[in-house]
């Protein structure tokens, strides 16, 4: 046996793969510490596959599962998702397996023949019906808009077993455990945030109403598409609460500073505005230079916290452009309940201001205070107005500690 496979519970079993080669997911959202394309085998009486993984890895995948069935056929593979780092090895999976029959909803149907050109042999489900495997049991719940519109998960029953696809998942890599109970999980929940903000963010409505469909179903393991198995009560709890807080826009008593600043004059009004707001009683403070973080660590702290200030010097009569970029992203994702100020910095035209604040009047956030706007360089007038916009964020700040 090449592998010694991860039995998750009684016949469910851990085939997935680790990618730590590419440097951006969807080609956009950095992976430092890499990430997992996860896939489950239920050998029953009946054989299913929850999922496949990248096309790239499709080898060590095919290697893990007759590591499992051995020469033993695959009858159902389950598409919860079409994305294809998780459809990937569809088509050489049937290759290899030509009986098998894939499972998924009509628009699962209409992908799999978009994508790989396959009309046979497949099974389209509503939601809640099932597949009997033996012992075992198949429920589908279609959970659409997780972050496609054919997103769906599967549950089994007698195992109190759910493979939600994309839902619950992080970015990073699986380095040597698979189920929570076997690594540190804590540095996960953080990159849950990052990961539901860069891909699910959006989709807040649907993610409520997937969280109130599975409200009733009694679920002891987390099998997600990405990241950690979730076993342990304590961290499944925290998964599906994190899941309720971001999709609902809620956020923690912090502060996000996210600035553009060509020659450091727009720079130095964000830290004397952070120098007041952390005056002011607010610890959890995150300065971003646009031109330098990564929208999606910039995104994933607005999504972490309440407060919001946004800083631009004024470009060709417009905003910054990595400004602009930023707004362009925060807007994507209808993000609400947001406190937000904003400040920038002119020359001869002051046009940032009006960008700015448009983009809140769009937005509908709750703007704490007057703007600050620097013409040239810093003075007395123009710091002491960033200390006053500082000071009342922080004061509103404090009023949801």
């Amino acid at each position: 046996m090449l592998y010694k496979i991860v039995e998750i519970r009684d016949h469910i079993y851990y085939v997935g793969v680790n990618d730590r080669t590419k440097h951006l997911f969807e080609n956009l959202w950095p992976l430092p510490k890499g990430i997992s394309y996860n896939s489950y085998l239920i050998d029953d009486d009946k054989v299913a596959l929850i999922d496949t993984v990248d096309i790239c890895y499709s080898e060590v995948f095919f290697r893990k599962i007759r590591s499992v069935l051995g020469d033993k056929s695959i009858d159902y593979l389950v598409v919860n998702h079409m994305e294809p780092d998780h459809s990937g090895s569809i088509e050489w999976l049937v290759n290899r397996y030509p009986d098998i029959t894939i499972i998924g909803n009509n628009r699962t149907m209409d992908m799999v023949k978009g994508y790989y050109g396959i009309t046979d042999n497949v099974l389209t489900i509503k939601d809640k019906d099932e597949v009997k495997l033996g012992k075992n049991t198949l429920r589908f719940y279609l959970t659409p808009m997780i972050h496609w519109p054919e997103t769906m998960m599967t549950y089994v029953p007698e195992l109190k077993t759910l493979f939600s696809g994309d839902a619950f998942g992080t970015f990073g890599s699986l380095d040597g455990g698979v189920i929570d109970s076997q690594l540190n999980a804590d540095w996960y929940f953080d990159e849950m945030i990052r990961y539901y903000s860069n891909i699910v963010g959006k989709y807040g409505s649907p993610v409520q109403a997937a969280l109130a469909k599975l409200a009733g179903i009694d679920i002891e393991v987390f099998c997600s598409t990405h990241g950690p198995v979730w076993t342990e009560k304590e961290n499944i709890d925290k998964v599906i609460s994190l899941y309720d807080k971001l999709s609902k826009y809620e956020a923690d008593s912090g502060l996000v500073i996210a600035y553009g600043s060509m020659y450091g004059n727009t720079e130095q009004l964000a830290e004397i505005i952070a120098a007041s707001a952390a005056e002011n009683g607010i610890k959890n403070i995150v300065m971003h230079n646009v031109a330098k973080s990564h929208q999606s660590d910039i995104l994933r702290d607005v999504f972490k916290y309440r407060g919001l200030i946004i800083g631009s010097p004024t470009y060709n009569n417009q905003l910054y452009p990595g400004v602009e970029s930023f707004i362009s992203s925060v807007r994507n994702r209808n993000i609400k309940n947001r406190l937000f100020a904003y400040f920038g910095g002119f020359s001869w035209a002051d046009a940032s201001m009006r960008y700015l604040n448009a983009f809140a009047e769009e937005m509908g956030f709750e703007v704490v205070c007057d703007p600050v706007s620097m013409k040239h360089s810093l003075n007395a007038d123009v710091a002491a107005s960033a200390r006053k916009l500082g000071q009342i964020m922080a004061e509103k700040l404090n009023q949801y500690i």
